[in-house]
């Protein structure tokens, strides 16, 4: 029986991590690209770089790690405990939900829509080399590291892996083109309100689905609570998050299948979100009222001062002019002495 060279599952794994890892590379391209702290163009160089080299060695070292456990497991044919690998990648999924949630809350103070206290409108205080580097590595090897996991069992099967090559190459494509969509949708964006509110929402969401899926890792661990909808065979499985197309929705919390944890997972993380975000608003606003009442203040009081100099100023001599007007009334005084002077000496 021959081997199919093509696996939808791969590819959907492939498309899937791929897509968040482009989305979060997009996101910080994109901040580095338009926050008005990176408009220098040395500095925006280095940025880019930044995140460039960041994503490469983080996604190398996952690579490493990944052959270095799935070669020797291949060779000695040992069985993969799934309820390991379940437990590792729900602990990673609710790490990485946190941090994508802190950089939810984070892009509109970049893109100056939410202020700080720390600086006006917090740009002084936005993204450093130091967390470019940090979050976009961790990210991105959270992403490859997990595909590690999925495909490790493929390599304890032998013969199944002969379809990772070619599903992960349609998979890279499909999840980087649609990354792409995303990030150019975010550079057309001249206004950044809407930039701010677009990129929020969308790592809210990839937070909200990512914390999910780590919650249902557990779950599936240590026993699953009561389905409360299942549509996947629904439209001859169209619905189905774990096929495309509707599996590139996943990472941002779509799923056809929820159980009351999964529910409560995520209503309670997207409201917690949402919560975060209306506490931003709130203290953005008091910031700039703040700022607005110390700049009027600063106004009072160069206009009272400006007005008390002019006030204390000595009042100058009506017939006080320059120095060329002063000499030139000196010399046609003198004419008229040497005028008169003739005259009385006639008498």
């Amino acid at each position: 029986m021959s081997v199919p060279l093509f696996n939808g599952a791969v590819m959907t794994i492939f498309a899937r991590e791929v897509l968040e890892g482009t989305v979060i590379i997009g996101q910080y391209r994109t901040v580095v690209l338009r926050a008005p702290e990176w408009q220098d163009p040395e500095k925006q160089k280095q940025g880019l770089r930044a995140i460039n080299m960041a994503a490469g060695l983080a996604a190398l070292v996952a690579i490493i790690l990944i052959i270095c456990v799935a070669i020797p497991l291949g060779l000695l044919s040992r069985e993969f405990d799934e309820h390991v690998a379940e437990i590792i990648e729900g602990v990673s999924k609710v790490v990485a939900a946190f941090c994508i949630l802190q950089l939810s809350l984070k892009m509109p103070k970049f893109l100056g829509l939410y202020a700080s206290k720390k600086g006006e409108d917090g740009v002084e205080i936005g993204l450093s080399l130091k967390s470019i580097r940090f979050n976009v590595a961790w990210n991105i090897w959270r992403e490859v590291a997990e595909i590690g996991v999925f495909l490790i069992p493929f390599f304890l099967e032998g013969s199944k892996a002969k379809a990772i090559p070619l599903s992960g190459l349609a998979g890279i494509a499909v999840g980087a083109i649609l990354g792409a969509i995303i990030y150019v949708a975010n550079k057309r964006m001249k206004n950044k309100t809407y930039l701010a509110v677009f990129m929020a929402v969308l790592l809210l969401f990839l937070a909200t689905g990512l914390f999910t899926g780590g919650m249902h890792e557990f779950e599936e661990v240590w026993g699953e609570t009561q389905t409360l909808y299942n549509y996947r065979a629904a439209a001859g499985g169209f619905f189905n998050e774990k096929q495309l197309p509707m599996a590139l929705f996943k990472p941002f919390g779509y799923s056809a299948k929820r159980s009351v944890l999964q529910v409560a997972s995520f209503w309670t993380f997207l409201c917690f979100g949402c919560v975060l975000h209306f506490w931003k608003w709130l203290s953005t606003k008091k910031i700039r009222e703040a700022q607005e009442l110390a700049e009027q203040e600063k106004a009072v009081a160069g206009e009272e001062k400006a007005l008390g100099y002019q006030e204390t100023s000595p009042i100058e001599d009506k017939n006080s002019g320059t120095d060329e007007e002063n000499q030139s009334g000196a010399d046609e005084e003198n004419q008229v002495a040497d005028e008169e002077q003739p005259a009385v000496k006639s008498e």
